[in-house]
């Protein structure tokens, strides 16, 4: 089996439909999209200009600034403004550019987007056109912060500042001492976006998996019958030693000549370097530990996978990774129950380790027309956080943002036999979010010659980033698709577990969701919960007690346990992101298919943020991790030994007080725009309102199966239809 790689727009449609069609079980997609655009209504000009040009074009004198600049008494600035126009030439906006005094400078064909010089006080008047969707300034030089931390909030008072912009160093979290595992192509160690302040590689360690499958890695004959390389991998033993050294790439003079996985790792991890365009990564000072399961074709098999998720999880307390990001995918129609690669994922989860997936890029049919149930595994695994892509037009404006139309939609469709052999479908309800994913700058591969990957070398249009210098060392590239999406999400995942150790896997999606910002028109099966959301869920990071995994590692932690901190209080949960302020959607999926709310989720521990328990729709498994005992030089509970599931024993699920919010969305009507169709906007601001069922008893199962769910409604709730209703 191979694992297949294409980008859409630049490669065919017919060629994609013979690809699609060649897919047995296996297809990992790092599809992307440049320049799609949803139509979009005309805004309040002040709502498309980004705040620091409108702080720029209010303040009494021009500030100092490579895009801010007094011309014969004038004050000019550099913007990018980005349409909506059906005309690629945008010959009308050009011409209103020029005709109110200003230039163009460059016309994009990979986004209908205009570089244009502008006199400060018509920067309004252009924003106010309905063919504008947004206007930022140029910052060719400006590396305060880079598009992608200002879009998401990472650049905000409780998350982090930046210094003058030499990439040397930032105040508040950077996602130090954190380790994410990225399971790709490879990451570049020629790159300064991998480096520290000091201009040491944060790369720990690389390990290669492409040749697993065949027998090399465990240094054993291939094709040979009677051989069995798995006994005797003991920590610390021969047989490991051989295995480790086999797979060890760290000194490899040249580990990504593909390039997805570095451009992947630095929308997580990446640093600024002092290059002309700053593509700075969520987690700028993470350790990086580089997975390498595809080879330099972006083709690799689904036993290196698997190998690389284990190896994962093995070193996962020694070198203290908490986060694992697969921006890759599966096309498989098994169940969450038992699709190896779900199963895998699920594993990691158990063990304590956050797992990121890319919902995938099947979102339209070979006609652009949308497609549902197009969630890939291991994204359709419900322990798993599955982000979607969002097209941020450009701006950092957030009000403007919309899903991309290639983002996988849900609900998953994985399928089982049941004892009566009937089919059944999972059904469950993805993706849990998403985040920025269309046309982003990030790191580009190169070789020690300065060399460009496969990627930048086939299609020379991801290498056109206006204002980058391509010093060498310092190139950057473009890359769209929820595999980009979805390493925004891990590196945010970093500082949150900078900012508090003791969260688990799934308290953090709870986090995640709960702070999210919905986007405008956008449903549950499109967009979950809403769009990323850094601040609030830094915010929420902060306001938990910092015990909760070792305390329920423990057994200490029972159900409705304080979860705040001491002296802690609940958030205002709002968010302000440039001179923004908005509710957060207040909304969290549990059980595969129901969504709760209330602030009980945070000030009481629930049950259900147990990392070792897995729940979706009447099932509930729980997993026991155990670890090879302490022997010479190995510490004992460190290297994990065996990963086991059974059904779950009775027990709390959901605690009384939080409130159920799945009756508020009806049932499923795509026409009516219920159930999983109801806009999330729309559900979240019934429940910023007080909507909701606030359940007395909360959720309780029985030998695995859900028994029960009560509560007191709420007058404004009329049934308690199930969300997802029957496959």
């Amino acid at each position: 089996m191979k694992l297949l790689t294409n980008f859409t727009v630049l490669i065919e449609r017919r060629r994609l439909r013979k690809a699609m069609a060649l897919i047995l079980a296996v297809t990992t997609f790092f599809i992307g999209s440049f320049g799609m655009q949803l139509a979009h209504a005309a805004a309040a000009p002040a709502s498309k200009i980004a705040a620091d040009l409108q702080q720029v074009i209010a303040a009494p004198t021009t500030p100092v600034s490579n895009w801010a600049k007094d011309v014969n008494g004038m004050r000019m600035v550099k913007v990018l403004i980005v349409s909506n126009s059906t005309d690629p030439n945008l010959v009308a906006l050009r011409n209103d550019v020029i005709a109110k005094g200003g230039s163009v400078y460059f016309r994009y064909v990979s986004v209908a987007a205009l570089l244009a010089m502008l006199p400060a006080n018509q920067v309004a008047a252009i924003a106010a056109r309905s063919d504008v969707q947004g206007v930022s300034p140029n910052r060719l030089t400006a590396r305060t912060a880079s598009a992608l931390e200002y879009a998401t909030g990472a650049l905000s008072t409780n998350v982090r500042t930046t210094n003058s912009g030499s990439g040397n160093g930032y105040t508040g979290l950077d996602g130090t001492g954190v380790g994410i595992a990225i399971l790709d192509s490879g990451v570049t160690n020629y790159n300064k976006a991998m480096n520290d302040a000091a201009g040491a590689i944060r790369v720990k360690y690389a390990v290669d998996f492409q040749k697993v499958g065949d027998a090399s890695a465990v240094g054993v004959r291939d094709w040979t019958a009677g051989i069995d390389a798995s006994v005797g991998m003991l920590p610390g033993n021969t047989a490991m030693a051989t295995y480790e050294s086999n797979i060890d790439s760290t000194s490899a003079p040249k580990r990504d000549p593909y390039g997805h996985g570095s451009h992947v790792a630095s929308m997580a991890a990446g640093r600024s370097s002092g290059s002309s365009k700053d593509s700075t990564g969520m987690a700028p000072n993470a350790n990086i530990y580089d997975v390498k399961v595809l080879d330099g074709d972006g083709f690799g098999q689904m036993s290196d996978t698997l190998a690389g998720i284990d190896w994962v999880i093995y070193h996962a307390k020694e070198y203290n990774i908490r986060v694992m990001n697969l921006s890759l995918a599966a096309d498989s129609t098994e169940s969450w129950q038992t699709d190896p690669l779900a199963r895998a994922a699920r594993s990691a989860v158990a063990a304590g380790i956050t797992v990121v997936v890319a919902a995938g890029n099947y979102g339209q049919n070979s006609t652009g027309a949308q497609r549902h149930g197009t969630i890939s595994s291991p994204g359709h695994d419900p322990s798993v956080i599955t982000v979607g892509s969002a097209n941020t037009k450009g701006s950092d404006v957030r009000g403007d943002d919309t899903v991309n139309l290639f983002s996988s939609r849900g609900p998953t469709r994985g399928s089982y036999l049941d004892a009566n052999g009937v089919r059944q479908v999972d059904n469950l309800l993805k993706p849990d979010l998403v985040a920025p994913g269309n046309k982003i700058v990030g790191a580009m591969a190169t070789d020690t010659k300065g060399n460009r990957n496969k990627l930048a070398t086939s299609y020379s249009v991801l290498a056109a980033v206006p204002g980058a210098t391509q010093a060498k060392s310092e190139t950057v590239m473009f890359l769209s698709g929820t595999s980009i999406s979805a390493p925004v999400v891990s590196g945010t995942l970093a500082l949150m577990l900078q900012a508090n150790p003791g969260l688990t896997p799934p308290l953090i999606k709870a986090m995640l969701q709960y702070s999210a910002q919905p986007i405008a028109g956008a449903n549950l099966l499109q967009q979950g919960a809403g769009l990323l959301n850094v601040d609030g869920a830094v915010q929420l990071a902060k306001a938990l007690r910092t015990d909760v995994k070792t305390a329920l590692e423990a057994g200490t932690m029972l159900p409705g346990a304080t979860l705040l901190a001491s002296g802690k209080l609940m958030p205002a949960k709002t968010s302000a992101i440039n001179g923004q302020t908005f509710n957060w959607s207040r909304i969290v999926t549990v059980g595969g298919n129901q969504i709760v709310s209330g602030d009980a989720l945070f000030t009481k521990y629930q049950p259900i943020y147990d990392h070792r328990l897995v729940w979706a729709r009447d099932l509930a498994r729980r997993h026991t991790v155990t670890y090879w005992p302490a022997a010479s030089g190995v510490p004992a509970n460190t290297f994990v030994k065996s990963i086991t599931w059974a059904i779950a024993q009775n027990q709390t699920l959901v605690t009384g007080g939080v409130v159920r919010a799945t009756s508020l969305a009806g049932s499923s009507s795509m026409l009516g725009k219920t159930g999983t169709f109801i806009p999330t906007a729309t559900l979240s601001g019934w429940l910023v309102a007080g909507s909701g069922v606030v359940m007395s008893e909360g959720v309780v199962m029985s030998e695995g199966v859900v028994m029960s769910e009560a509560g007191q409604p709420n007058p404004t709730n009329a049934d308690d239809s199930s969300l997802l209703g029957e496959p």
